[in-house]
């Protein structure tokens, strides 16, 4: 296993970890901060416009010159985005600390092999997804459960209750302010429930459906494989609300009914008076449609 270059990290959190032999790629420990809370302030904010400009031009220089001791230095100064992202899904699963980090640089090494300096995107914003759809493809593969507090778990089976019970009543698909009023929660609560939502994998994009001799998945849609077996990270799941958005209404309301709200083809035709073939067809042509316009806005 590579060892850490050894140049100080830039990472305001980070205190430069004696070197061994045998030391993993990246160190996860955080060293002690100042104490005073303005300069600290001051020296966080310099340091982080030090990070932006130091990675802008290791970038460019790595592009260049391929040379792997600018790629671990680019891992280095942006360390903070793994912790980050480690520390959220520590809380959740049963992984230790050290390796979520060693786990998501391998998504940070992906981000910066896979990076174009010439789109001018923010490399932090770019590389978060890569960091956190490794993270997720292990715990997937590693950890029997992501642990969801029970009273997130009571109110994810209430509110889809509560979506079936006002589609009948509405003739439509609830608003996210009509679900949350009728669970009644304030927002901040919301939020926080569609994040355990997300995290449970509610929406599931790697189960199965038949459509007419194909077995299809609405992950299938998204271009880049490697993470659609955990769940969409986030400027995916936004790609495809936006082409969802896009679809005829009818076609967009089966593959919603279907792979959204878990009902079978057969309670679908039943719900919007139509056949099971037409809705075996459209989830086809949905899918196909949505493949296309994913297509032309891949990073």
């Amino acid at each position: 296993m590579l060892t850490a270059p050894q140049q100080p990290s830039l990472d305001d959190s980070e205190s430069p970890a004696p070197s061994t032999a045998a030391a993993p790629l990246f160190s996860a420990k955080a060293g002690a901060g100042d104490s005073g809370s303005g300069a600290v302030g001051a020296s966080m904010a310099s340091k982080y416009e030090d990070v932006k400009a130091q990675t802008a031009a290791l970038l460019r220089l790595y592009h260049q010159t391929r040379d792997p001791a600018l790629r671990n230095r680019l891992v280095e100064i942006n360390l903070g985005l793994v912790r980050k992202e480690a520390h959220h899904w520590r809380n959740q699963c049963d992984e230790g600390y050290d390796d979520l980090v060693q786990v998501g640089c391998i998504g940070l090494i992906q981000a910066i092999e896979r990076f174009d300096i010439s789109r001018g995107l923010a490399f932090s914003s770019f590389a978060m997804p890569y960091i956190r759809g490794e993270i997720q493809h292990y715990l997937r593969d590693k950890s029997p459960t992501i642990r969801i507090p029970r009273r997130w778990a009571t109110l994810q089976r209430q509110a889809k209750k509560v979506i079936a019970r006002l589609r009948q009543e509405l003739g439509r698909s609830p608003s996210e302010a009509e679900v949350r009023e009728a669970l009644q929660l304030t927002e901040q609560e919301w939020r926080e429930l569609q994040l355990a939502q997300q995290n449970s994998l509610l929406l599931s994009l790697d189960a199965p459906v038949q459509v007419e001799e194909d077995s299809v998945a609405l992950g299938d849609t998204i271009p880049d494989q490697r993470y659609r077996s955990f769940q969409l990270a986030e400027e995916d799941r936004i790609r495809l609300q936006n082409a969802l958005a896009k679809l005829e209404e009818r076609t967009r309301q089966i593959l919603e009914f279907v792979f959204f709200y878990d009902l079978t083809q057969k309670e679908t035709a039943e719900r919007l008076g139509i056949s099971a073939v037409t809705v075996s067809r459209q989830v086809k042509k949905g899918l196909e449609r949505l493949a296309k316009l994913l297509s032309q806005d891949i990073f």
